[in-house]
């Protein structure tokens, strides 16, 4: 999925207002202006669009996480210079701290049916022989999915 795209449902998702969303940039260390943040949500044919990195999602994702978990003692997680749907997903799961059965119960809110071990396999070690990538289709569904649980 485009980065954007995810900052931009995330942010539909639990109503959050720019100042919102620099606040939780800003509690992973990532120094994003108002500016910056109104360009990441232009539309792509505008000139004024600007890709959002995978380490300025990943800084935002950190920084959910903090703000929906609280800061961990020690040293602050560094966020990932590359990023993938595996690794999103997973951020979102532990921001929102979620177990498996509500990740379930979330997908197939929005007409997605996974097991468990068909769901792990997405958190796994991507060295481990039942490793899955997660495609765009599962992440965009989740994404649906939380829409429809938090905006009940």
């Amino acid at each position: 999925m485009i980065n954007n795209d995810i900052l931009r449902r995330i942010s539909k998702i639990f109503a959050f207002n720019n100042e919102k969303l620099l606040t939780i940039f800003s509690l992973s260390q990532c120094d994003i202006t108002a500016e910056q943040l109104d360009c990441f949500f232009k539309e792509k044919n505008d000139p004024q669009y600007k890709e959002l990195l995978d380490i300025e999602l990943a800084s935002f994702l950190n920084g959910l996480i903090i703000e929906k978990r609280g800061k961990q003692d020690g040293p602050q997680r560094q966020p990932e210079q590359v990023l993938n749907n595996n690794i999103v997903f997973n951020k979102l799961k532990i921001a929102l701290a979620l177990k498996a059965d509500d990740v379930i119960a979330i997908l197939d809110m929005a007409n997605l049916n996974l097991g468990k071990y068909e769901l792990s396999a997405f958190f796994r070690n991507i060295n481990h022989k039942h490793y899955r990538e997660c495609s765009d289709q599962v992440l965009s569904t989740f994404l649906s999915g939380l829409q429809i649980k938090y905006q009940r």
